[in-house]
């Protein structure tokens, strides 16, 4: 009976642990996606004449927002 108790505590304790991990593990994702599509759109912007600067809250906005951010930092640099 002791062995169930301290098995369902167990869980419990291991599915918090997970919940809370889980957003630093999607922002550190997301980040990494965002990256990828700043540098996709810095190749294609080589072409065009514009760069975007890849640093951390670009990455984060892309990442963040898909390819809408993108587009919005794309727009953001080319009119100010």
């Amino acid at each position: 009976m002791d062995n169930l108790v301290f098995g369902l505590i167990g869980l419990v304790l291991l599915i918090i642990v997970l919940k809370i991990l889980k957003w630093p593990f999607k922002i550190l994702i997301n980040g990494i996606i965002g990256l990828v599509l700043l540098y996709l759109a810095n190749i294609l912007g080589s072409y065009l004449g514009f760069t975007i600067a890849i640093n951390a809250v670009t990455a984060l906005i892309a990442g963040f927002l898909g390819i809408p951010g993108i587009i919005l930092l794309v727009v953001f640099q080319l009119f100010f």
